[in-house]
């Protein structure tokens, strides 16, 4: 059907939205993740997972994690724009939580069928998730796994991780009889070791994850099938954390520049300070409105919800990119250095960036898509 006028962003959305921003500003600054992430600024340091859990569990007994559960397995089942709006308000605090993973890992066992009702259930009744998809070179199509499946066991490492300190359970890509399937299994099961990755972003961790013959239970025959089906969905909230952590950095930056002078005069007063931040605000406004287009599509346009979610992903690639750069710039000397809360949010868009494929990598897939479309 149609997209709605208003892409379908309803009261509850809004006022989740709305509760989501006052919780994170209420209990959640960037002081406060600065002091959390960023206590040790030497460059050798060991990796680590830090985050907040008291208010990570606040977050759960919202019922922030079963957004994307069906109805029918004991969750929210709400409209993906809804979702978006929440992970938008998560990106600006740039809160350290296995949200994102658990909503991906959520989509994909939705996509899965009958198999993923039980793990749905698992989530529906506290459960996180990790995905543990990608080989050593970042594929994540699932054909090229490194994990194998031999019967209800698993073999291999998966790489690139993300939140794997944090989650109780590992949603698996690996390759079996008939092609590449999906497993679950908690985190903790006999055979599983999870080895931190030292990464740039201070608000995420990362880890690749061997398996020994781990036991696992196989929910989906037909991985390929299920992550193509999700991948819209992930990539929109994606998107839409950069879209957060964007305007943060612009919000932020605008401050800046209007508290400190420079010859008698604020430095937002100049031209070449000004206009800039004038593009990121609109590239932000572009990204934001690819972003909920890209979400309604996957409500109510699904044959064309890969399109809109590679436009919303390249978009907001784009803006990060920007938007970091010019965060830094516009706050001088200051804005270098360790102390200075803007590079906890640089660093998390350039991860966020590259983490599902950058803005060439989905523009090349859209000129794909409407090649063969036109073909």
């Amino acid at each position: 059907m149609a997209q709605p006028d208003d892409f379908g962003f309803g009261e509850e959305a809004a006022l989740l939205k709305e509760s989501a921003r006052k919780l994170f500003s209420e209990h959640f600054s960037a002081g406060t993740l600065h002091a959390l992430v960023a206590g040790d600024p030497d460059p050798n340091r060991a990796p680590q997972v830090q985050w907040d859990m008291e208010l990570w569990q606040q977050m759960v007994d919202l019922g922030w994690t079963l957004l994307a559960v069906p109805e029918a397995q004991g969750g929210v089942g709400m409209p993906l724009v809804g979702v978006a709006g929440l992970v938008e308000e998560a990106g600006r605090a740039a809160f350290p939580c296995p949200l994102l993973s658990t909503l991906s890992a959520s989509y994909i066992l939705a996509a899965a069928g009958a198999g993923g009702e039980a793990a749905l259930a698992d989530i529906a009744g506290g459960a996180t998730a990790a995905l543990v998809i990608s080989n050593e070179h970042g594929s994540w199509t699932g054909a090229e796994t490194s994990v194998s499946g031999e019967g209800d066991s698993l073999q291999g490492t998966g790489y690139f991780v993300q939140d794997a300190g944090k989650v109780s359970h590992l949603l698996v890509c690996a390759s079996a009889e008939s092609g590449p399937a999906l497993y679950w299994l908690p985190v903790d099961t006999d055979g599983v070791t999870v080895a931190q990755d030292a990464i740039v972003d201070l608000t995420r961790d990362q880890a690749h994850i061997s398996f020994d013959g781990a036991a696992a239970r196989r929910v989906c025959t037909d991985a390929a099938s299920a992550l193509s089906e999700a991948m819209p969905a992930i990539w929109t909230l994606y998107a839409a954390d950069m879209v957060g952590a964007g305007e943060w950095q612009l919000q932020t930056t605008v401050e800046y520049v209007n508290q400190r002078q420079q010859f008698d005069k604020p430095l937002g007063f100049f031209q070449a300070v000004k206009h800039p931040l004038v593009n990121v605000m609109v590239m932000i406004d572009q990204a934001k409105s690819l972003v909920y287009n890209a979400a309604c599509a996957v409500d109510c346009e699904v044959e064309k919800a890969a399109r809109y979610a590679h436009m919303a992903q390249a978009s907001a690639s784009d803006m990060a990119a920007f938007a970091s750069s010019r965060s830094v710039q516009m706050h001088g000397g200051i804005g270098f250095t360790w102390e200075c809360y803007v590079h906890l949010f640089f660093k998390r868009q350039k991860h966020t960036e590259m983490l599902w494929g950058d803005a060439v990598w989905h523009r090349a897939r859209l000129a794909e898509l409407l090649i063969d479309n036109a073909a």
